[in-house]
């Protein structure tokens, strides 16, 4: 392809994002403009198939700097996806298909939603991951295809960058291929004043093939991607750009960061490029052509699928359609004493025996989670997957394994540290991403470990982030109940699992309705108060209801599973398990201030934990049958 024709693709995609980001008023231009000569080449390498998205073995690019999204909607737009010019127009418009920041699910094409700087490099890090163990599971020769982001200087800031990154060099994924726009500008101006590391040498620590190029050079982008698609580990390509290349008088300036450039401006810049500067939003015919993916794409993929055995294609098949109702849980016996991250392991274990797609690990913690998914083997030939200490990467990587089409995979931490990992989970509640978390530890119950380690605001946290389902069940049945609806949601799940035994109750409870995250467990005739709690405390509440009665006061006893789904149920369910008659009490060993929702008085914690054995702490924190007896009998 001519050089001539190269810089007019590229200088199209320069001129839509500045465009779009004119039209809106808001943006950031100077990320797509310096990123088009980039784009364009890597157009040329990709292998997708805009007719279906969804294409097992089409390459992965993810944009892990989401401000540049005008470059993601204009590419989008030139590949042949359902992003129209019309729809650039309405760029960071109410209800448009172009939003500021990339959605998973909102526009056609967009692998992820990858928000916050740093997600995106762990993202693309999970698909490389999951890419490999599906080549374990069909064959290398099924599963071809590369993972490809473009990242910043300021995704390569943010810690999560070093922990993914440290993951993959381990790993050795050569599957992957990271092009980093090396403009040395962030919003406050030139990144020496906050960053000075040497970046060649920081990949090469971790065990990645580094390529230095210059980023507006057509031959040697070719080149470097030729050449990484070829490594036998990891690649970043560190492409040395100018911010705004190609603006009139504001190349290289970071004034082009997050700001339009001005009418004048764009007119100018047109004028230089050899473009009409009365015409906005335009693609030349030659170029859509040059562009276009979907007539090679279609047939891309089709030869792929004559490519596949008939075993292969029931492989993946059986993979993309998991059987849930196959699975064969375990029970447990009434009375006995079982931590709810022990039998949160016999659950665990249940499903990936009858599900082949079902995997996950821990951040270095999986003798205590208890996620060892027993004689399954260790990630990329096996199924358990050893993230290390990098809580915020894992559960990034985790989502992109979780969208790459073929598998349901968990992550697991104590509960305390999914503070590390908050913006992960936000984004996967943002995009349903039905990724499991696995957080025990969940309380004071922690006992010794102190103040440090026993989460106390974390239950009301993960409780108010929408579309994200937080289980914290009473026992090993209880536990049981949950993930039967937990596996068969669309969105994020969360089970917070004890560290201590709890005892497993009586099995005649009404369990089905543990999908409305709420249900009577203990109903008393003539009730005249009403005990609402999760997790250990359920059993608490019911020693508090026998001792109410001895002395003349009955009260009926609410199991809460799942506060996020007991709000989503309609005030007759509401009536039919919390009787209005009642004064509403709920116990929880943590915050509990949404529980004003439905209580009258809320006994939950009013300070950080101590260090002590979990019976005395229970004690000293009101915790007790005896005190919240008193405690009641007081509000009545």
């Amino acid at each position: 392809m001519s050089k001539q024709l190269l810089q007019k693709q590229a200088d199209t995609i320069r001129f839509l994002a500045a465009d779009m980001v004119q039209k809106a008023n808001s943006g950031h231009p100077g990320a797509p403009m310096g990123m088009a000569d980039i784009a364009t080449v890597l157009s040329s390498h990709l292998n997708l198939n805009p007719a279906n998205d969804k294409w097992l073995n089409r390459d992965r690019l993810v944009f892990s700097g989401g401000h540049a999204s005008a470059l993601v909607y204009s590419l989008l737009h030139l590949w042949g996806f359902d992003v129209s010019l019309p729809d650039m127009r309405e760029f960071r418009q109410f209800n448009s298909k172009t939003p500021g920041h990339p959605e998973y699910g909102h526009t056609h094409g967009v692998e992820i939603t990858t928000g916050p700087l740093g997600q995106g490099i762990a993202n693309a890090v999970g698909f490389a991951m999951a890419a490999k163990y599906a080549q374990n599971l069909l064959g290398k020769d099924v599963i071809t295809h590369k993972v490809y982001c473009l990242c910043g200087d300021g995704d390569l800031q943010e810690g999560i960058s070093y922990e993914a990154c440290a993951t993959a060099g381990h790993l050795g994924l050569d599957n992957l291929i990271l092009i980093y726009d090396s403009n040395s500008i962030t919003i406050e101006g030139d990144t020496s004043i906050s960053w000075s590391e040497n970046v060649k040498k920081r990949f090469q620590a971790a065990n990645f093939e580094v390529l230095e190029i210059d980023g507006h050079n057509f031959d040697q982008i070719d080149k470097a991607i030729v050449t990484a698609k070829s490594c036998d580990k990891p690649v970043i390509i560190i492409a040395t750009t100018s911010i705004g290349k190609g603006a009139s008088t504001l190349e290289g300036s970071h004034h082009t960061h997050g700001a339009p450039l001005g009418e004048e401006e764009i007119r100018e810049s047109k004028i230089k490029a050899g473009f009409n500067p009365d015409e906005k939003f335009v693609v030349p015919y030659d170029i859509k052509g040059a562009f276009d993916k979907l007539i090679k794409g279609v047939e891309a993929e089709n030869a792929w699928k004559e490519s596949l055995s008939q075993e292969t294609k029931e492989k993946i098949k059986k993979l993309q359609n998991p059987d849930f109702d196959s699975i064969v849980y375990p029970e447990f016996e009434e009375g006995t004493s079982v931590a709810t991250r022990a039998s949160n392991h016999q659950i665990l274990n249940a499903i990936a025996k009858a599900i082949p797609g079902f995997l996950g690990g821990s951040a270095d913690l999986a003798p205590s989670n208890k996620t060892e998914l027993k004689g399954l083997g260790d990630f990329p030939n096996g199924r358990n997957i050893h993230f290390g200490i990098k809580e915020h990467a894992m559960a990034a990587m985790t989502n992109a394994m979780n969208l790459y089409g073929l598998f349901r995979v968990f992550s697991a931490t104590f509960f305390v540290f999914s503070d590390y990992l908050k913006p992960s989970a936000r984004i996967a509640a943002l995009a349903s991403i039905p990724q499991h978390f696995i957080w025990t530890h969940d309380s004071i119950g922690v006992g010794e470990d102190g103040p440090t380690h026993q989460p106390i605001e974390h239950l009301s946290q993960f409780r108010a982030l929408p579309n994200f389902y937080t289980f914290r069940p009473a026992d090993a049945t209880e536990n049981v109940e949950s993930w039967k609806v937990a596996l068969k949601m669309k969105s994020p799940t969360a089970f917070v699992c004890s560290r201590q035994g709890l005892q497993v109750l009586k099995n005649e409870r009404a369990y089905g309705n543990v999908e409305n995250g709420g249900y009577l467990l203990k109903k008393r005739e003539g009730a005249t108060v009403t005990i609402m709690a999760s997790g250990s405390e359920v059993f608490l509440s019911l020693q508090v209801a026998c001792k109410l009665e001895e002395e003349g006061v009955k009260a009926n006893v609410v199991s809460v599973p799942c506060f996020d789904l007991l709000l989503e149920q309609d005030k007759e369910y509401i009536s039919t398990i919390i009787d209005p008659n009642t004064k509403v009490f709920a116990v929880e060993a943590a915050r509990g201030l949404e529980y004003y929702k439905f209580a009258d008085v809320v006994y939950g914690m009013v300070t950080f934990g101590a260090s002590g054995p979990a019976s005395e702490l229970f004690n000293e924190f009101g915790f007790t049958p005896e005190i919240l007896v008193e405690k009641i009998k007081k509000e009545l």
